[in-house]
C-alpha cells in the first residue's frame, strides 16, 4: 500500500552552518583584487549589532573589476551548497554626477578544490576557472536621504549550487561599478532531519546535489512496529524536506500506537490487541482477563470458555443447562419426542440438540448403539429445533433408550435420557446420562 503527502510544513529542514561571517570575533581577513577595490570595515547589521563587512564605492571610475574571496569552506559531505546573502546597493539616481557605468547588481561565485591551494592570483580573478552562480540585484536600495536618517534597507537573497564533489571550495563576490556593502555571508547545506513517520524512524538524511533530488531513506519500524505491505521509505528533496511518504508501519498484536504515532505500547493489564494494525488496545470481555502486558487474547475465566470460531472479542460462555419439559409421544413403532430449550443458554445463541439412542435387550449384556434399523427425522445430530421424530423399521422386542442432548463446540455436553419402549414389551423410564 502507498501513501504520499508532503510533509515539509510540519517538518523544517536541518541547516548545517559552513560558515557565517557574523560569527566572527576578529577581522574576516579574506582576500581583495585589486587592492583597492573592497575594503574590510567594522559595521552594523540590522539589529545595530556590530559585524565585519565588506564593503566597495568606486562608482566614479570605469571599468571596475573588485573580486573578494572568502576563506577555504570544507563541504562537510554536502553535494549541495546554499549561500544566503545580507548587502546594502547604494541608488545610482541618488548619487550626484556618477556616470552611466554605475550598477546596482553584483556577481557570486564558486570554485572546487580539494585543499586550501588559493593565493593572490590563483586561481586567477575571471570567469572560468569560476563558476557563476548568478547576478543578483537588490530588491531595494538606500540613498542619501536614507543616509541622513540612519534608514537601513538591506536586502537578503539566498543562492544555491551544485553539485559539489571536491573536499571544499571558495566563494567570490565581483562588483563591476557598484557602491554595495556585504554585511552578512552564511554558507549552509542543508539536511531531511531525523523523523518518526507512518510508524517508523527515518535518519537525518543529506539532501541530493539538484533542486529537484530526490534521495530516498529507507526507514525502520519504531520497536513493536512490522511493515505493511512495501518497504518503507521517504524521500529527501533538495531543499531538506521529506516527501512522497511511501509504505507504512502498524503496531504488532499486543501494541498499540501512542505519542501521535511514534511508539507502539504494550497493551496493559486487562487489555488486548489480537491483530497488526491502527487500532487501540481492548478491554477484556466479559467472563475473561488477562494480568500480562502485551496480551493478544484474554482468558476464559474458570467454569467459561470460548469454541474455536470464536472471535478474540466475544465474550466468553458457560455450558447451557439441561433441556426442559422433555415428553413423548409413543406408538408401536415410532416415538415423537419433544422438549424445551434450556432455561441458561450460557450466553450462547448456537445452542443445537443431538440424539443419542441405544438399544437394550432383556438380558444382562447391557445397550448399544442403535443400528439401522431407528431412522430419525428430521436427523439426529446438530438438531435447532426441539423435536424429533423416530421410527424403528422392524420390531423387536427391545427396549430404545433416547438421548437428548443439548451440545456447544466446546465438547461440554449436557443430556436428559428417556428409555421408551413400545406397547407392553417396555417399560418407560427416565435417567440422567
Amino acid at each position: 500500500r502507498e501513501r504520499e503527502r508532503d510533509i515539509s510544513s510540519t517538518v523544517p529542514p536541518v541547516l548545517k552552518i559552513l560558515m557565517d561571517s557574523t560569527t566572527a570575533t576578529a577581522e574576516l581577513g579574506w582576500t581583495i583584487y585589486p587592492a583597492l577595490g573592497w575594503e574590510e570595515v567594522s559595521g552594523y547589521d540590522e539589529n545595530m549589532n556590530t559585524i565585519r563587512t565588506y564593503q566597495v564605492c568606486n562608482v566614479f571610475d570605469n571599468n571596475q573589476n573588485n573580486w573578494v574571496r572568502t576563506k577555504y569552506i570544507r563541504r562537510h559531505g554536502a553535494q549541495r551548497i546554499h549561500v544566503e546573502i545580507k548587502f546594502s546597493v547604494r541608488d545610482c539616481s541618488s548619487i550626484p554626477s556618477v556616470p552611466g557605468s554605475c550598477k546596482e547588481t553584483f556577481n557570486l561565485y564558486y570554485y572546487e578544490t580539494d585543499s586550501d591551494t588559493a593565493n593572490k592570483v590563483s586561481p586567477a580573478w575571471m570567469e572560468n576557472p569560476w563558476i557563476k552562480v548568478d547576478t543578483i540585484a537588490a530588491d531595494e536600495s538606500f540613498s542619501q536621504v536614507d543616509l541622513g536618517s540612519r534608514v537601513m534597507k538591506i536586502n537578503r537573497e539566498v543562492r544555491s549550487f551544485g553539485p559539489v564533489s571536491r573536499q571544499g571550495f571558495y566563494l567570490a563576490f565581483q562588483d563591476y561599478g557598484s557602491c554595495m556593502s556585504l554585511i552578512a555571508v552564511r554558507v549552509f547545506y542543508r539536511k531531511c532531519p531525523r523523523v518518526v513517520e507512518n510508524g517508523a524512524v527515518f535518519p537525518e538524511t543529506l539532501s541530493g546535489a539538484e533542486s529537484t533530488s530526490l534521495v530516498v531513506a529507507r526507514g525502520v519500524c519504531v520497536p513493536n512496529g512490522e511493515e505493511v505491505d512495501v518497504p518503507i521509505k521517504l524521500y529527501c528533496n533538495g531543499d531538506g524536506e521529506w516527501m512522497v511518504p511511501i509504505g507504512r508501519c502498524m503496531c504488532k498484536a499486543g501494541h498499540e500506537a501512542v505519542e501521535n504515532g511514534t511508539v507502539c505500547r504494550a497493551c496493559g493489564s486487562g487489555f488486548f490487541k489480537p491483530s497488526q494494525g491502527d487500532h487501540q488496545c481492548l478491554q477484556c470481555p466479559i467472563n475473561s482477563r488477562i494480568t500480562n502486558e502485551g496480551a493478544t487474547n484474554c482468558v476464559c475465566r474458570n467454569g467459561y470458555y470460548r469454541t474455536d470460531s470464536d472471535p478474540p472479542l466475544m465474550p466468553c460462555t458457560t455450558i447451557p443447562s439441561a433441556p426442559q419439559s422433555v415428553i413423548s409421544i409413543v406408538n408401536e413403532t415410532a416415538l415423537r419426542l419433544e422438549w424445551s430449550a434450556p432455561r441458561d443458554g450460557g450466553g450462547r445463541e448456537d445452542v443445537v440438540y443431538n440424539i443419542i439412542c441405544k438399544s437394550c435387550g432383556g438380558g444382562r449384556g447391557g445397550c448399544t448403539r442403535c443400528g439401522d434399523n431407528v431412522q430419525f427425522v428430521p436427523r439426529q445430530l446438530g438438531l435447532t429445533e426441539t423435536k424429533v421424530h423416530i421410527t424403528l423399521i422392524n420390531e423387536m422386542p427391545v427396549c430404545v433408550c433416547v438421548c437428548v442432548r443439548v451440545c456447544v463446540c466446546v465438547c461440554v455436553c449436557v443430556c436428559v435420557c428417556m428409555c421408551v419402549c413400545a406397547h407392553a414389551r417396555t417399560c418407560l423410564c427416565v435417567f440422567a446420562y
